[in-house]
């Protein structure tokens, strides 16, 4: 297996120090969005140092994981309820848990054997249509009842944000994420709810301005990706 890869590193360290140039207390985690990338460019980044890769296809992402169960890896896309499971048993974290229903699935299938699996409420910040999670006041309402569901830790929230062209306009709806965080975090003052996950390869500064404490990046790390239909 061929793990070397000069331009993938160069890409790699960039981005990592862009990010301790507007992080320089380095409270903010780069999380490697490695879908539909080989495990040799995985392993590569491995040996670096970089422990955290987020995954959106499932099946693909269970081939990488079997190979390196040792990394830390994050189940970032869409969760459909009949992929719970294998979520549940192979995954260290979940980013993009929107509904109650996925909650106290991911709950009931954590084998107990296995850490309380860390879960993030993914929000809608800006009310779009096309996309699937909670309102602000969902998760007001709701996170106390997630908060108290076995075999999971809620540790906080998760956006993705419409596009916005300047830095001012960014900033908005990651400020929104930082105050309904403080908000739950108050509501929840027993709950170690100190996760922000926000901020990608186009808006990553005005993430890391308003608290993102992960930043999910990929094609700045591994070049373009293919589209893929399987999930």
């Amino acid at each position: 297996m061929n793990i070397d890869n000069p331009e993938l590193l160069e890409r790699y360290h960039k981005v990592l120090n862009h990010i301790r140039k507007l992080d320089p207390d380095q409270k903010v985690s780069l999380l490697a969005v490695s879908k539909t990338k080989p495990i040799e460019d995985i392993i590569c980044l491995a040996e670096a140092g970089q422990k955290s890769f987020g995954e959106n296809y499932l099946q693909e992402a269970l081939t990488k994981i079997s190979a390196r169960p040792d990394l830390d890896w994050h189940f970032i896309g869409p969760i459909q309820s009949n992929k719970t499971k294998p979520i549940a048993e192979h995954f260290n974290w979940v980013h993009s848990v929107d509904r109650l229903k996925i909650a106290q699935r991911l709950s009931n299938q954590r084998p107990t054997n296995l850490p309380p699996l860390k879960i993030l409420l993914e929000v809608n910040v800006d009310a779009e249509e096309s996309k699937s999670g909670f309102t602000p006041d969902e998760v007001i309402s709701v996170a106390a009842e997630i908060a108290e569901l076995p075999n999971l830790a809620l540790r906080g929230l998760m956006a993705i944000p419409a596009h916005h062209d300047t830095l001012e306009t960014q900033r908005r709806p990651f400020r929104k994420m930082r105050e309904l965080l403080e908000t739950l975090q108050l509501q929840l003052p027993e709950q170690n709810l100190d996760t922000l996950s926000m901020g990608m390869s186009s808006d990553l500064e005005a993430a890391i301005l308003e608290g993102a404490t992960i930043v999910r990046i990929g094609t700045d790390i591994f070049g373009a990706r293919e589209v893929k239909n399987n999930a």
